[in-house]
């Protein structure tokens, strides 16, 4: 894709849509970490009902911690991979407690090393939770990323590579929300909505649907 069509693309995602949001509910950076840590496998849908409870009980490392893994558990068992999402999130609460002052850490570098926090879900925290221009890329954002023409690479650590590149800077911090949205609710998997896209023109994908 041209640098212009670039530019065009992203000002169009922005003219309809200025303040993406994500779709998990949090209340802090740290409920909004444990939220994406617990959406891998799930809908974000299924995780929010999930934690609607967890995080009434528990929206401090701390309290987390003091439920302890069982409960954790069973707030989530709603959620695909319970087992390993608890303990995880019963791991991280306790690392941050003793290693971060119960504070969620502000680079991806310490992120990662936390149970169950990959680049993805590190990137997803330091954009929502910090203002950070990060991309996460999801399958959503891989797909458009790839079907679009917009930043065409086999697998998701080269898409968010050059997608860093070609943004525009003035739409780096909300570009990984548009694209998931985008992906998610226009640009599906199966049969993407190209009557509905205001991209359509700029798209590169030969089989586009009425």
């Amino acid at each position: 894709m041209k640098k212009a069509d670039i530019h065009e693309f992203f000002r169009r995602m922005h003219e309809q849509n200025p303040e993406p949001k994500g779709e998990l509910n949090y209340t802090n950076p740290f409920t909004l970490l444990v939220a994406v840590v617990l959406s891998a496998q799930a809908t974000d849908i299924g995780v929010n009902k999930a934690t609607k409870d967890l995080f009434l009980a528990a929206d401090t490392p701390e309290k987390m911690y003091a439920l302890g893994e069982d409960k954790i558990r069973d707030y989530i068992k709603t959620i695909g991979l319970f087992n390993a999402k608890a303990a995880n999130v019963y791991k991280l609460s306790k690392i941050l407690i003793d290693e971060h002052n119960s504070i969620v850490p502000q680079t991806r570098e310490e992120l990662v090393k936390l149970p169950g926090v990959g680049r993805k879900t590190a990137n997803v925290v330091l954009n929502m939770a910090f203002g950070q221009p990060t991309i996460a890329v999801d399958t959503h954002l891989f797909r458009v990323s790839n079907r679009t023409g917009l930043a065409p690479a086999p697998n998701p650590d080269k898409v968010e590579a050059k997608l860093e590149k070609i943004i525009p800077a003035e739409f780096k911090l909300h570009a990984h929300h548009w694209l998931i949205l985008h992906g998610r609710y226009v640009c599906v998997a199966r049969k993407p909505k190209c009557g509905e896209c205001l991209v359509r023109d700029l798209c590169a994908f030969k089989e586009k649907t009425a």
